[in-house]
Parts: structure tokens; sequence; C-alpha cells
């Protein structure tokens, strides 16, 4: 973010505060009275001039708003000779605006820097050759060639080629998918180790992630108008304000009173019960809770957000890439007539020079166990299919079941049994006689499992896995976590089906995912959280929020944290409206010292800004929580077929 004074509400705090900082020791030394009038114009001028347009504004719209009201007291305080006073309400006021602008800009940039927003192109094949073309003008019927590591720019079919996609940030699916002649490609997919001819078949407009995109617009526009608690009650509250002073003035006068008196306990009455301390008896615990957010890893986008986490009493987690991680490791390692040290060196030096995301699992595996990996010759990319290399004289061949002899049962076994626990085989053969299967799963982030625990010690019910995978991986990935509801084979338009179910219910519906698929359903919850190292841009733009680092154990701590703010807000409030009662109560049956009303209101407000603030220092650590599972009891799986392999 570039300098918080590039912001203009910064500034022109600022620049209040600077004057209200000369006038405050001019006023004191005896200073002229010019000068002490021309710094406190400039502290009224640079303070309220924005609030007052924006109050005009509101006026012009038959709406009373707060920041006019603001001015106003503070305009009436300088009237009866309380210049001090009304530049302080200005200045509080206008540091106020200045910390939410500040915090939210600053969020606000910290989440624009994930986005990549540059525009898509293909490579166009016609009969002048090939072109670099947008994306966008493609039409129905063009032809893109598609090289390794490229984006399919369009929804289409394959002409000519064969290679593993990567649809991961589309369907949720941890693992990158064969494609061929005649199979059906999605526009945002990644392209793996082959190249591939691909004929569009739908408009740009109208593609898979346009329309994911489409449902995104229609969600957010059910948020769009969310307020601050406050501001949906700032409105009655200023007209009524206003309605008092104009009574306090107008009636005494009908029956024959003093006007200067009256005048005084009019203004009196209109400072004292000015909504400065109402107004920001919430605002510096929200914005606390933001920064301390922000330090623990979690950027939120604005003050309202953190509203609705602490009212959360519904969690709907997407499972790749959020509670796993999103990408395949080894689970077992099944020899074949050779050990399974060895079976792990033969794939591990076979994958060598492979990009595959089951390559680098093999070799990570390798690594991690201490095998001694040989060298490789003649590596060669199978697409579709796996890879091949010669390894200590042998010729090695690593990758999908399909290159399995359909007579050799007791391999065809062994991939059938990892198969039906959700896992992903993957064959070794040597000089073409199966030496190994190894089982390949994505698995949970460290803690996954006790996040769950305290997620439903913090919301008093348990959290829901709605995932796009198949059933088997999904259940048991739920089994691990917990996890008694689990939903599995859902579109976008399923997950977000879900949530407003739950919301018609009543509920507070918490959303965290990761990929486009997810994009829907986190415009949907009342509050969405994009977890940040594998969200696309339109999940971050849909979300409220980001997980930046650890998104798992950021949860149960985040949502106390807004429930502690929201605690301390509604402390202050108590406490700002008893203080206004007292004074308001004492102007009207009794003779309150304009002094003593101002210093009571000011120093209500210093006191629930600085209340607020509390939530900058952590709280104390609370004992640990079990991380055993709750008993699966429940588990809701729709039946399907197993998710693809490589």
């Amino acid at each position: 973010m570039p300098s918080p004074f590039a912001l203009s509400e910064v500034r022109w705090a600022a620049l209040s505060l600077a004057g209200f900082a000369l006038a405050v020791p001019a006023d004191l030394l005896g200073a002229p009275a010019v000068v002490v009038a021309v710094t406190y114009a400039v502290c009224y001028l640079a303070g309220g001039w924005e609030p007052a347009l924006e109050g005009l504004r509101a006026l012009r719209e038959r709406r009373l708003d707060v920041d006019l009201l603001m001015v106003v007291a503070a305009v009436a305080a300088a009237a009866i000779g309380q210049y001090f006073d009304g530049g302080l309400l200005i200045v509080i006021f206008a540091t106020s605006g200045a910390l939410e602008a500040v915090m939210t800009a600053r969020t606000r940039a910290s989440i624009e820097a994930l986005l990549d927003l540059e525009p898509e192109s293909a490579t166009l094949v016609d009969a002048a050759g090939e072109r670099r073309v947008a994306a966008a003008d493609l039409a129905v019927g063009d032809e893109v060639l598609v090289r390794p590591g490229e984006r399919i720019p369009g929804d289409g079919s394959v002409l000519s080629g064969a290679s593993d996609v990567d649809t991961a940030g589309l369907t949720g699916e941890p693992l990158p998918v064969a494609v061929g002649p005649g199979d059906t490609v999605h526009a945002g997919t990644v392209n793996g180790t082959g190249t591939l001819r691909v004929r569009v078949e739908r408009d740009p407009t109208a593609t898979v992630v346009a329309g994911i995109a489409a449902q995104v617009r229609q969600a957010t526009e059910t948020k769009a108008g969310r307020q601050l608690a406050i501001e949906r009650i700032e409105q009655r509250y200023s007209t009524a304000v206003v309605v008092g002073a104009v009574a306090l003035l107008a009636v005494p006068l009908l029956f024959g009173a003093a006007f200067e008196p009256t005048l005084l306990r009019a203004m009196t009455f209109m400072i004292v019960a000015s909504p400065c301390a109402v107004v920001l008896a919430t605002m510096p615990p929200l914005l606390a809770a933001i920064a301390a957010a922000g330090r623990r890893g979690v950027l939120v986008k604005d003050a309202t957000v953190v509203e609705a986490l602490a009212a959360v009493d519904a969690v709907a987690l997407d499972k790749t890439g959020t509670v796993t991680r999103g990408r395949p490791e080894v689970v077992a390692v099944e020899p074949l007539g050779q050990p399974a040290e060895r079976v792990l060196a033969l794939a591990a030096a076979a994958e060598q020079g492979s990009e595959h995301a089951l390559g680098r699992a093999v070799r990570t595996a390798a690594g991690r166990r201490g095998v001694a990996v040989p060298e490789a010759r003649a590596f060669a990319a199978l697409p579709g299919v796996g890879v091949r290399a010669m390894v200590d004289g042998a010729d090695v061949r690593v990758g999908r079941p399909a290159l399995l002899d359909h007579v050799d049962a007791g391999a065809r076994a062994v991939v059938d049994r990892h198969e039906a626990e959700g896992r992903t085989a993957v064959v070794v053969l040597a000089d073409g006689r199966p030496v190994g299967v190894l089982a390949m799963a994505d698995g949970l982030r460290p803690g996954a499992a006790a996040t769950v625990a305290e997620l439903e010690r913090v919301i008093g019910r348990a959290p829901v896995l709605l995932t796009g995978d198949a059933p088997a991986p999904a259940a048991a990935v739920a089994a691990e976590l917990g996890v008694a509801d689990v939903r599995a084979e859902l579109l976008p338009a399923d997950k977000s089906a879900a949530v407003r179910e739950w919301q018609r219910e009543g509920r507070t519906v918490l959303a965290v995912g990761d990929g486009i698929n997810d994009a829907p359903l986190l415009a949907t919850a009342d509050a969405g959280l994009a977890v940040g190292e594998g969200a696309g841009a339109l999940s971050v733009q849909a979300s409220d929020g980001v997980l930046m680092r650890d998104p798992m154990a950021s949860l149960a701590p985040l949502l106390e944290l807004a429930r502690r703010a929201r605690r301390v807000s509604r402390a202050n409030l108590a406490f700002a409206c008893a203080v206004i009662v007292v004074l308001v109560g004492w102007d009207l049956f009794g003779t309150l010292p304009l002094a003593l009303g101002v210093a009571g209101h000011e120093l209500s407000t210093v006191l629930v800004c600085l209340n607020g603030l509390r939530l900058l220092v952590p709280p104390r650590r609370a004992a640990p929580v079990s991380a055993a599972p709750v008993p699966l009891e429940r588990a809701a799986v729709r039946a399907g077929a197993a998710g693809p392999g490589r």
C-alpha cells in the first residue's frame, strides 16, 4: 500500500489535528485573537468539510446523516464560545474516519496484490497459420493450440493430442485429469505435459467460468447493502436529536422564556446528545479487530465483515485446498515382488524429468524416506498416461493403471482396493512387469482435525464439508476430520443452494474455499473467506477476506476475535448511551453547566475509543483444545464414481 497520506481522509484529518494542536496553546498563551481564530478555522474546515458535504448530499436524498449532525454540534459549540470543545469534536470524528480509511485501503491493497487480472490470450490456428489473439475474441468453431503449462482459453473439445489438465481451480479435483481426442475441456484450466489442439464450442461469454462469474454477481448483489449495525439506527437518532434541540429552543420561547439561556440549553443539549461516543463505540473495536486479524495473516475487507463473523453460527468448508493441502502425497507403497524402497526408488528416478503433480509427490516421498534415487536416461513423457525412462538398465514406466496388462490380477486387485478407499493408484512397471503400486491422496492440512473441533466449540455446531470431489475421497477426508455432514459431487450452484437453505433457517453462514468453483459459495455466504495460497482472482473478489497463512488454524481465533469485538462494542454502546442519558437528563431537568457537559461528552468518547483499541492486545492463551475427532454418526455422502486419477 502507498503512504497513508495518499488518502484524502488522512490528509484532511492531519491538517485538522495540526490546526487544533496550534490553536489550543495559542489560546492558552494569549496569542492575538486573529491567530487563534485562523488556527481554529483550519481545524474546523479541514476536518469538517467532507462530513458536511456528505451530510448535505444525504439531505438531498431526504436523509439526515450523522456526519452533518456532528458538524452542526461542533459549530453550535463554537457559536456559544466553546471553540475548544467544537474543535475536539471535529478532530475526534475526522481521526476516526481517517483510521477507517487507512485500514480499509491497506486490506484492499493487500487483497488486490493477489489478483492476476491480465487478459487471457490464445494461439489461434487457421489457414494463415498460428497467431496470438485475445481469448475474448474467440468464436465458436475456432481452433486453438494449447501448449504445456498454458491455460485453456475456451470451453471446447480436444481434436488432437493427449495431456493431463489441472482442473483444481474449477472443479476442486486435486489431481490432473487425462484428456485426449473427443474429451471436453474448460476455459481457465491448465494444460499439463502434452500439446492439445482444441475446437472452441462455446462463446467466451457463455463458458463455465463466465457462468460462475454471473452467479457471483447475483450473490454479491444481496450483500451490497450490508451496513454496520450502528449505521442502521444513526439516521433515526440524528433526527431525534435535531427535533429535540429545535423543541428545546422553540417551545420555551413560545412561553416567553429568555432567549440567551434558552439557546444555551438547546446548544448544550445538541452537544451532549451528539452521537460521537455512540458512533465511535463500534468503529475502534472493529478496526482494531481488522488490524489484529491482519497480524495473524487474515485480510478482512471492511468492518461489516467483522460484524458478520461475530454472528456466525454455521461453517461450510470446501475440501480441496482448504482442509487439504490441494496436492497429492504418497500415503502407501505396495511392493509386488521387489522391496518397497526399491519400488519408490525406481518411480522417483523415472519421475525426475516430470513436472506433473504426481511426479513431484513421488520425488518428495523418496526424499522424506531417505531413499537413494538412481540416475535415469531417455526420459519421455507419456501424455495422459505417465512417464517412461531407463533406470539401472530397466525400462521403467510409471503412471495410470491403464499401463497394466489386464491379465495381471494381483496388481489389478491392489489398484482396485486403493481406488475403493478414495485414493489414486499409480503403478510402477520394470521391463513390462508390475513391481509395485503407489497410493496417492490429498493430505489434510496440519491441525485440520483440531480446528474442526475448535470451530464446533466456538459456534456450537459442527462444520459441514461441501466439495465437488467424488464421494469416496470426500468420505475419507471427512472421517479424518471428524466431520459428520459431508456433501460430495456438488456443482458451484449446489454449494450456494446449501448455504441459502441454512440462511432461510436463520443461520449466519461462514464459507471457506479457494478455487474458482468456490466463488459463488463465498459470495452467497454471510461471510466468505478465500484461502490465499490457492485462490483465483474470481474467488478473492467474491470473498469478504483472505486467509493468507495457515488457513485452517486461523478460523477459530478469527471468529473468537470478531465475537470479542462485538462484546467490546456492546459494552461501549451501553456506556456511551448511559452517559448521554445522564447528561441529557441533567440538561432537561436541571441546569447542566456547558463546560461540564462537554467534558463528560468528550471523556466518554475518549474512553470508548481506548476501550475499543484493547483488541490490539492479544488475549491470554486458552488451554489447548483436544483434537479428538467428532464421532462420525450422520455421514451424508452422495453416491458416485471415484475422482479421476493420473
